[in-house]
């Protein structure tokens, strides 16, 4: 009798356990189930301290603080190719955990997709994919996984994946009477409502595979308000400023746990001094946004900057490129540590790829100039708080390539030169670098 009483209880658990099987291999690529996390690595939030950025280290105690200093990279596709699930997902997972066996700590990705398209995030104002949702889910568990921390861009300047022409259109498909400039974007009450509302929704999104909040998730970095944004006329300037002012407050009055950037390019305004000393051409000036201005904003707790010396002067030679991205860095760091009292983020850091081997070197240059410059910032606890190189891809996302991507370890000498410079920003700061499951350390045996 007593045998047949366990039958009982036990062959029912096995039917519900063999069924979760079939469930998973038969739907688990159309994420139609997830299977709840029970348990994360620890990961602490990361703050700023006038011109650095600190981890708090277990408690809100001043002996548990630590600065950071930031070696990163750029992979805006993972919320995109994290819809699909299985070999999809496993592209991800290996982008970031070949990011954490470089020693990198922080990736840039974009937390948007608006418009109609299969793999949309907000489809129209306010509504959104929940399969595309699943897939941001998955990045952010994954990352903190790998012990990285994520930079999420909330929307694109540019049209690809909607950016704000889309909130433009949507306005007008209401019959609302706006100005088919995209500027409009940074002014008519009705797309900043759009705008606030997805936020919102971000924000107090529940992790559907680990059942945490957005806001309350230390593997996020820092929201950043927009990607490059720029006005179609200089006179919006003001405009543009006065949206960067209230969506940041808006934000923060969600959201106290993180950190908030603008995702400027660095271009100084017309009204700037050192404007036609810095910037790459006359061009710039006339973007409607203005580094210091923007950047000097109350709820702006880190300024991003840009370099791209292969696109800015392109028919510079290397050698007037790296003086020329020397001067940009140098620039942005003494406004960090004088004006601004802010860290300085070098959230896009680009330089051409080619086939040949002279192109590599070139690449290799340039992108030794800017880790350079971090790493004598970090010794002298200065504003240059870090950069973040574009972009890093894994085998099968090509796609999602421009002139400027690459997959790391296919490319040698840059592969050793971004795990240099992870290594030597750890040997500063030992207490700030977060734990990960790696079977051994990164930096072992490398010299600083």
């Amino acid at each position: 009798m007593e045998a047949e009483w366990r039958d009982k209880k036990l062959y029912p658990l096995l039917g519900i356990l063999l069924l979760s099987i079939l469930l998973y291999l038969n739907f688990g690529n159309t994420n139609l189930i997830s299977f709840p996390i029970s348990r994360q690595p620890r990961l602490d939030f990361v703050s700023a301290n006038s011109t650095h950025f600190i981890v708090v280290n277990g408690g809100g105690a001043a002996e548990n603080q630590s600065a950071a200093y930031v070696n990163g990279w750029n992979s805006y596709w993972l919320m995109q190719e994290s819809v699909w699930g299985g070999p999809s997902r496993s592209r991800v997972s290996k982008m970031l955990q070949r990011g954490a066996q470089m020693g990198l700590t922080v990736c840039r990705t974009w937390a948007f997709s608006d418009g109609n398209g299969p793999n949309a995030l907000q489809i129209s104002p306010g509504v959104f994919n929940e399969r595309v949702f699943r897939g941001l889910d998955y990045v952010i568990v994954e990352a903190r996984k790998h012990g990285i921390r994520l930079v999420l861009s909330l929307v694109n300047n540019l049209n690809n994946f909607g950016g704000k022409a889309q909130y433009v259109r949507w306005a007008q498909e209401a019959g609302i009477n706006v100005s088919s400039s995209s500027d409009s974007f940074f002014s008519h009450p009705m797309i900043k409502d759009y705008y606030k509302a997805y936020v919102k929704a971000i924000l107090s999104r529940k992790n559907s595979l680990s059942g945490v909040k957005y806001s309350d998730e230390p593997a996020i970095f820092a929201w950043e308000l927009m990607n490059e944004p720029r006005c179609e006329s200089s006179s919006s300037a003001p405009i543009l400023q006065a949206w960067i002012t209230e969506m940041a407050a808006f934000v923060k009055s969600l959201d106290q746990k993180h950190l908030v950037t603008v995702g400027l390019e660095g271009f100084y305004g017309l009204n700037t001094t050192k404007g036609p000393e810095v910037n790459p051409g006359e061009w710039a000036a006339s973007l409607g946004s203005d580094f210091v201005q923007n950047s000097a904003i109350e709820n702006i707790d880190f300024a991003s900057v840009h370099a791209y010396p292969d696109s800015w002067i392109p028919h510079a030679d290397l050698e007037e490129k790296t003086r020329y991205l020397s001067q940009w860095v140098d620039s942005h760091i003494s406004d960090g540590d004088q004006v601004l009292k802010k860290p300085i983020l070098f959230t896009e850091v680009g330089s051409l790829v080619y086939v040949n081997n002279q192109s590599i070197a070139d690449k290799d240059i340039l992108l030794k100039t800017m880790y350079d410059k971090i790493y004598e910032s970090a010794k002298k606890r200065q504003a240059g708080a870090g950069a973040l190189i574009w972009q890093l891809l894994v085998e099968g996302v090509e796609e999602y390539g421009d002139r400027f991507s690459f997959i790391a370890w296919d490319k040698p000498s840059t592969y050793k030169l971004i795990l240099r410079q992870s290594c030597r920003l750890q040997s500063i700061f030992p207490k700030s670098s977060q734990n990960r499951k790696l079977s051994k350390d990164p930096c072992s045996g490398q010299l600083p």
